[in-house]
């Protein structure tokens, strides 16, 4: 319950700070707005109750990383994101770093994917600042990962989803959130802290 009650105060500094000074501020002279878009224009392939499709995807830091090799170690959220340099984007990401330690007391990794290629996603992330998490390119073969989740659009982007998944390798919760909106943060964290039960 503490760390529940801690959530809604690191959320509410996170919209302060959002709405004071915003993180894409400091990025506004890079940052590319596609305007209003279509909520969903997407398909899921999976939902709660299924084992996740696993996949190994190139890492922005170094190497390729797998869902598989976090199976009996961690519980896995992955966030999918539509594309590098775009407002909502560069608000959602930096916004995890705000909640580190409760992921770290869920035992939970978060592993960021978009279909932008690596070194898209290099100068995007170093311009954001250090994120914790893995940042992965689901570059080629184009969205290939997004696809299996059914969260691949028309356009060749991802949606903007969230899926938690149990150490068992199970998805516990699966979103496609408005593609035009950050997901809300107090949201995933009742989903984090549900897999303690």
């Amino acid at each position: 319950m503490t760390i529940l009650i801690k959530a809604f105060s690191v959320i509410s500094l996170f919209i302060w700070c959002t709405t004071a000074f915003g993180f894409s501020d400091a990025l506004k002279g890079n940052i590319y707005s596609p305007g209003n878009l279509k909520p969903t224009d997407s398909v899921l392939r999976v939902e709660a109750g299924v084992v996740a499709p696993d996949f190994s995807l190139p890492a922005v830091s170094g190497g390729r990383i797998s869902l598989a090799q976090y199976r009996g170690k961690k519980n896995v959220v992955l966030s999918f994101v539509p594309a590098a340099w775009t407002p909502v984007c560069s608000d959602q990401w930096p916004g995890y770093n705000i909640i580190k330690d409760i992921f770290s007391a869920n035992n939970a990794i978060l592993l960021g994917i978009t279909v932008d290629n690596i070194p898209t996603l290099f100068a995007w992330t170093n311009q954001m600042g250090n994120l914790w998490f893995p940042v992965l390119s689901d570059f080629w073969p184009h969205g290939a990962v997004a696809n299996k989740y059914g969260v691949l659009r028309t356009d060749g982007t991802a949606e903007r989803a969230i899926f938690v998944i149990d150490m068992e390798g199970i998805i516990q919760f699966a979103h496609v959130n408005d593609i035009n909106k950050r997901p809300r943060l107090e949201i995933l964290v009742k989903k984090l802290e549900r897999l303690k039960k």
